[in-house]
């Protein structure tokens, strides 16, 4: 469960961390009286509010109203705005990044840390993987100093002994949370020492037992302060009852079964391109049901080319390839599709998509490779 930003401050605070001082603001709360300037953040359960410009910054009390009008009318990946945490800016000198978190491989708690904060971490360690630290932790023997000096070294920080108050703090959140990700990004460095500027904790839901009463408030608190707001794809595809979950990329993907359509979901991304979905059939598809998916994805208007992705097993591809060419019999594409077909009648599926003009495909990732092709290309 990934905690609103305003939940993870408020655990932040019970465990000695410092936040900047914030007031939550609801649709029903009216408009505050508050000291300027202020950062208003929209509070939704998902990344990327920067970018959206779900964050705004108020200088002047006559922008308060309107700002805040704006974000409660706002939706953030698929998200709507309910309440706004408004917080005091803080004089900052340095921005860093740090996070503890499940080294799933390790079996071991791990401490992420970068001099470089606010900004995207995964971008850092994709354009400059040498600014961020990994340290692990052995629980049989805890933090040690020498480790805290190292990592506070790694961050341009001159005052280890805070960091490693701040490191405690993290910890004893990720232990008595049963927390998968306790991050800071950014952490400033103020005249008054270390600030969490922004807060993430996803707490692990198999644990949520042992927290019966704390997991149940935090999650009715999220109940009445997030609503999804659901695509027209999404909302076509529960009513056809198909497995469809939005993504975001340009990428359109079908596939016959969910472990062929992760393993493409990958690969594109390794070609450089974003899938804009995961829609698969439950591997027992019929002509019907591919025609109906092919509607759903290309229901979404960001999809620039479509990969359709069948091994057939207990699906036929006579039958998938007859729903393909039903689709495009009814109506024009309105982008590109590529399909990567091999199983249980293969052969007079091929056939059938030769008819209706489709090159199918024998290699995976060479269907991927085109189909990134051409979303990139448009065409």
């Amino acid at each position: 469960m990934r905690l609103l930003e305003y939940q993870a401050k408020q655990i932040f605070n019970e465990h000695g961390i410092r936040v900047p001082k914030a007031v939550l603001i609801t649709k029903s709360t009216g408009l505050p009286v508050l000291p300027l300037p202020v950062v208003l953040k929209a509070q939704v359960t998902v990344g990327g509010r920067g970018k959206a410009g779900a964050i705004r910054v108020v200088r002047e009390s006559c922008d308060l109203a309107s700002v805040l009008a704006d974000l409660f009318r706002m939706n953030v990946k698929g998200q709507a705005v309910s309440a706004v945490l408004a917080e005091e800016m803080a004089e900052i000198q340095k921005e860093c990044y740090l996070a503890v978190l499940v080294d799933k491989g390790a079996k071991l708690p791990v401490i992420v840390a970068s001099g470089q904060g606010g900004v995207d971490i995964e971008e850092v360690a994709r354009v400059n993987p040498g600014q961020i630290v990994k340290k692990h932790i052995d629980p049989t023997i805890g933090l040690q100093d020498f480790t805290v000096r190292y990592i506070a070294r790694a961050m341009g920080l001159d005052d280890w002994t805070g960091l490693r108050v701040l490191l405690d703090q993290m910890l004893a959140v990720y232990r008595e949370m049963d927390a998968t990700l306790v991050e800071i990004n950014p952490l400033a460095v103020t005249p008054d020492g270390l600030l969490a500027l922004y807060a993430k904790v996803i707490l692990d839901e198999k644990a949520a037992f042992r927290h019966a009463e704390q997991y149940t408030r935090l999650k009715l608190e999220q109940d009445s302060l997030t609503k999804t707001i659901k695509s027209p794809a999404e909302c076509l595809a529960a009513d056809r009852g198909i497995t469809y979950v939005p993504l975001g990329g340009e990428v359109g993907l079908i596939s016959d079964g969910a472990g062929t359509g992760m393993l493409t979901i990958d690969l594109i991304h390794d070609l450089g391109g974003h899938a804009a979905d995961f829609c698969e059939l439950g591997g027992l598809g019929n002509a019907d049901r591919m025609r109906q998916a092919i509607e759903v994805v290309l229901s979404e208007p960001q999809v620039r080319s479509l990969l359709i992705t069948l091994i057939g097993g207990l699906t036929r591809m006579d039958d998938m390839a007859n729903g393909i060419a039903d689709y495009l019999s009814a109506k024009e594409a309105s982008v590109p599709l590529v399909v990567r077909m091999c199983g249980t009648q293969e052969e007079a599926g091929k056939a059938i998509l030769h008819e209706v003009g489709i090159q199918p495909y024998d290699d995976l990732m060479q269907a991927a490779k085109k189909a990134v092709e051409l979303a990139r290309n448009g065409s």
